[in-house]
């Protein structure tokens, strides 16, 4: 017997303009199998596929995902090497697909720490689909939030410091100007699977009115469905933003 089909549920005229997603679970769903963290990981990019599909079906105009992490170097050498390929083939992959569908896609993070090859692909992507105007696919790439309040830090003293800008005119929104989202609006929702309920440096300056929707599955199991119901549910909450 069938589940719940959250698609039809959706109110397409209230979408989430920004979706955010921490991918997890991809080492235990290995685990579970008795296979490798990296099958895990290759799984889990297959799950992604089905997202992207649902969004851009949906009409989403902004999804955010966090592929690596600046703590994932701590990670084994051997599966940081796996995660890097696998980057290179979907980099790859991704600009072989722009030929045919609509998606445009940037990388946010310090790519700067990359190899110099996958700094390469980087801009061959982000320069050949810049001028697609369908879903905006942003790939968190040796990103982590702290790291990314401080670069803006030091970019916004800078600047200080050589008279481009006032001191007296920082705010919010200033500050917002200098981190690595800053042409993205805000995430309205942000989604973890796994079970995992923390943030786990992820985007902590620009979720701080985002919904929180929180999914047991791991990520390699989850599919549209899952997708439409933290949509769904989205939708059915009284969002406040801090008033009464």
């Amino acid at each position: 017997m069938g589940g719940i089909d959250y698609k039809q549920m959706i109110n397409l005229d209230n979408l989430p303009k920004h979706i955010a997603i921490i991918m997890d679970g991809n080492g235990r769903w290995a685990k579970e199998r008795k296979k490798s963290r990296s099958y895990g990981h290759q799984a889990g990019s297959k799950a992604l596929e089905r997202v992207l599909r649902a969004a851009d079906a949906l009409g989403i105009p902004h999804l955010t995902v966090y592929a690596f992490s600046t703590e994932n170097w701590q990670r084994p050498k051997e599966e940081v090497d796996s995660l890097m390929n696998l980057l290179r083939s979907y980099l790859k992959k991704y600009l072989k697909d722009s030929e045919k569908n609509n998606i445009k896609i940037d990388i946010i993070g310090d790519k700067a720490k990359l190899d110099e090859d996958i700094q390469e692909q980087i801009r061959d992507l982000e320069m050949k689909t810049s001028k697609k105007s369908g879903l905006n696919l942003h790939i968190a790439l040796n990103y982590g939030s702290r790291d990314e309040i401080i670069r803006a830090v030091k970019k916004m003293s800078q600047d200080v410091l050589e008279s481009k800008l006032n001191l007296d005119s920082i705010d919010r929104h200033t500050f917002s100007m200098y981190l690595d989202t800053k042409a993205i609006p805000d995430p309205d929702l942000l989604i973890r699977t796994s079970g995992e309920q923390r943030l786990s440096n992820f985007l902590l300056w620009q979720i701080a009115y985002s919904e929180l929707y929180f999914c047991d599955k791991l990520w390699p199991d989850y599919d549209e469905n899952d997708f439409y119901k933290a949509i769904y549910e989205f939708q059915n909450r009284n969002r406040r933003f801090g008033l009464i």
